[in-house]
């Protein structure tokens, strides 16, 4: 297999084209064994992806945006695969390649939502895809993030799971037994067991009853 149509391309123009796959697709082609011919389709596909999306960005933001460049014939929200949430990326399919075309050359680095996009071409959406391939359900990206962004999510997971020195805490058992867990006050071990008291107590009789204090008779006559 050979990437060289695609990785030396030769062109007669003073800047770089816009519109060519990107590093990704390239990488993702190598490892892949069926790379080359996927690589192709995503070149003639009418269908691109778009990424690093704040999570607040509403499909119209995408429709308005992209319908710019050509007809839309769908949009494909990416969801969290737990949450049904968006979590940052999405599909847009035009009606032609020319149209998506476009869109990379001249959408490339837009900022939307104070986020700076990604966009980059796309062999077709497939069902399924719609969802983040995350631990978490989201992006693998934001899991790997270690800075703060509000406009996705805050924080990935904590650092402890990030550079794997802690083990999963265990899932953590009904709010009513929490108490007892500890194993001095496990309520198994303290139910039914007699209560030793000191020598000599009062409490040891067991004849014992508890002194009453006299109550004066009420002799009280309402007026």
């Amino acid at each position: 297999m050979s990437l060289a149509e695609f990785e030396e391309l030769k062109w007669d123009h003073s800047v770089k084209r816009l519109d060519t796959p990107s590093h990704y697709l390239l990488r993702k082609a190598k490892k892949n064994p069926n790379g080359l011919e996927e690589l192709r389709k995503s070149v003639d596909s009418s269908t691109i992806y778009v990424g690093n999306l704040s999570f607040y960005t509403s499909e119209e933001q995408i429709y308005e945006l992209f319908g710019k460049c050509g007809t839309i014939k769908r949009i494909i929200m990416g969801l969290d695969r737990f949450k049904f949430t968006p979590c940052g990326f999405c599909f847009v399919i035009y009606e032609t390649a020319q149209e998506a075309k476009n869109a990379i050359k001249y959408f490339g680095g837009t900022k939307l939502d104070d986020k700076v996009i990604t966009i980059d071409m796309d062999p077709g959406f497939e069902d399924g895809r719609q969802f983040g391939r995350g631990k978490s359900g989201g992006q693998v990206s934001d899991e790997m993030r270690f800075e703060f962004d509000a406009s996705r999510g805050g924080f990935g997971l904590p650092l402890e799971e990030r550079i794997g020195i802690v083990e999963p805490v265990a899932a953590a058992a009904p709010a009513h037994q929490q108490r007892f867990q500890h194993p001095q006050f496990n309520s198994n071990r303290t139910r039914n067991r007699p209560i030793s008291r000191p020598a000599g107590s009062r409490f040891n009789n067991t004849s014992f009853q508890p002194e009453m204090n006299d109550q004066e008779e009420d002799n009280y006559i309402p007026q």
